[in-house]
């Protein structure tokens, strides 16, 4: 094996290992606690630096800790140049890794906060806004480079526990999971999406008297859209587009994207083309789906 800063290569060929982090209230004990409900050994608080030598002790067991979780407290600037050396360090020695990086809206994190009564941990004398401004500073580019981003500004912990439970099995991570979500743009663009598809150009059953207070949930509505010239087109051609991306985020070992579909109000069009995307979606081999619609009800 080889040294790379003091790190041995230990590629373990049966442990997985997943890094955990986020924002502050968005939900990381949740996830650990869904993570170890499903057989991950889940360590807490860890400090970054650490993370080599604990991977390189559970490589030697993989049998004894198969899947291994992480979660790392990013609160400054000083302890996210250790993250980010690493997570370098990791991937020198050849270690697989993935992050997931739980976030929420700034008001949504508020919330959290105050009704918890405590304060945000980089606030200082200042506003929790303040704290959230300084904490999104500093882990931007972790985020960027996430493998997996969940956005919990609408999830309880139930729901939480749930969408983790969605993604990891009790035999890891499922291979490629796609998340195909029906959005209305006047609610603005969803945050953890990857692929963002308007589907404006297809007729408005608004404007249809009879098909108005439906959704495109409803057999007419659905009819009405996808029927409608160029959907079918949009349909064939969008699916064939995604082909060669679904098989490079396997190359890259992805395990997880989200696709939104947006129209004006997120209840007719939008919710139709996700149904009838997820269902050619799901057709395709060594991949999981899942049709999610943030906006249907709102008025």
């Amino acid at each position: 094996m080889t040294e790379v800063d003091g790190l041995q290569s230990v590629k373990p060929a049966e442990s997985e290992l997943l890094v955990v982090t986020g924002m502050s209230g968005a939900g990381r004990s949740t996830a650990a606690n869904a993570l170890e409900d499903h057989g991950w050994y889940v360590v807490e608080n860890l400090p970054p630096l650490m993370l080599g030598t604990l991977t390189e002790l559970v490589s030697r067991m993989p049998h004894s800790i198969p899947k291994l979780a992480v979660v790392i407290d990013v609160r400054s600037k000083e302890l996210f140049q250790d993250i980010r050396e690493a997570l370098n360090n990791l991937r020198a020695a050849g270690v697989t890794y993935r992050v997931l990086f739980l976030d929420a809206s700034d008001q949504t994190l508020v919330q959290r906060f105050e009704s918890g009564r405590r304060p945000h941990p980089l606030q200082e004398d200042g506003r929790i806004l303040d704290g959230i401004a300084a904490e999104r500073d500093v882990v931007k580019e972790l985020r960027d480079t996430a493998d997996i981003i969940i956005d919990t500004t609408k999830l309880n912990v139930h729901a939480l526990a749930t969408a983790v439970t969605e993604l990891f099995s009790e035999q890891g991570p499922i291979v490629l999971r796609l998340n195909v979500m029906s959005f209305g743009f006047k609610y603005g663009l969803p945050v953890d999406s990857n692929f963002v598809a308007d589907v404006r150009f297809i007729p408005n059953p608004h404007w249809v008297p009879q098909l108005r207070p439906h959704t495109g949930q409803d057999a007419d509505v659905r009819d009405f859209v996808l029927s409608a010239l160029g959907t079918e087109e949009f349909l064939d051609r969008y699916v064939d587009a995604l082909v060669p991306v679904i098989d490079g985020y396997r190359r890259e070992n992805k395990h997880y994207a989200t696709i939104a579909v947006g129209c004006t109000g997120g209840k007719h069009r939008s919710v139709a083309v996700t149904e009838e995307l997820a269902k050619r979606l799901a057709k395709l081999p060594h991949v999981t789906v899942a049709a999610h619609h943030r906006d249907l009800g709102r008025e």
